[in-house]
């Protein structure tokens, strides 16, 4: 099974927006998350961005970590932004009064949330709670798992890939040593192959970007070690 595979800019954040581009062009990836520190919501902007990303190629697939509230002025503009750029997912926080909102809006634009797990102390930190925050709502308010965040709160991805089959919208790809440090894909606890193969067992469609937070300065080595792993476990 072929992936959309793609990295998230939060791993070129050393670099502008323009070179962060560039860079996922030089690695061979087709697709970008973008997060909002690398490029802010702005309708006025979209032409622009348009066309750096279809210079190099690019779709930029998702956007986020972004926060998402009841307020409908503040959440609506986020999807008609990624109405017009093509996005299919936000990755987000959502506060817990948005659901009745997001229902709506999902189905309106056509457009997916996936709750990010953010790691031990987070609303949003395990496979349980995350659940119980999307019962009862539309199937395209689902979760954008981070692997390396599961894995610091104890929990297996794997089990997560089965768990959230037909709601997981997002893969953040990442992987931690077990004092929950990131470190290069295929040298720490996550079971990169396993995850993989349940990928591929439920039939998961969606974005799967690398995020790599090692070395801001200076991050493309370790982004390509990663890679090529990837490359070795998927040919």
């Amino acid at each position: 099974m072929e992936f959309r595979m793609g990295i998230q800019s939060y791993s070129l954040r050393g670099f502008d927006f323009e070179r962060a581009v560039a860079v996922t062009s030089e690695l061979n990836l087709g697709y970008l998350e973008v997060y909002p520190g690398h490029l802010p919501p702005d309708r006025e902007s979209i032409s622009y961005t348009k066309g750096l990303l279809e210079r190099h190629g690019i779709w930029m697939i998702a956007y986020g970590v972004v926060h998402l509230t009841g307020d409908e002025g503040q959440t609506r503009p986020l999807f008609e932004f990624a109405r017009e750029m093509g996005i299919e997912m936000l990755s987000a926080d959502p506060e817990p009064g948005s659901f009745d909102l997001l229902d709506g809006l999902v189905e309106e634009f056509g457009v997916a949330v996936g709750i990010h797990n953010h790691g031990p102390g987070h609303r949003y930190a395990d496979v349980r709670t995350i659940e119980e925050a999307i019962e009862g709502h539309n199937e395209m308010i689902g979760v954008c798992l981070d692997t390396g965040h599961l894995a610091r709160v104890g929990e297996d991805p794997v089990e997560a890939v089965y768990a959230f089959e037909g709601r997981l919208h997002g893969v953040h790809l990442k992987d931690v040593d077990r004092d929950g440090h990131d470190v290069v894909l295929g040298t720490g606890i996550v079971d990169v192959e396993r995850f993989i193969k349940a990928l591929e067992d439920v039939g998961f469609e969606g974005p799967m970007v690398l995020e790599y937070e090692l070395q801001p300065e200076d991050p493309i080595p370790g982004i390509r070690r990663s890679l090529e792993f990837l490359g070795e476990i998927t040919s």
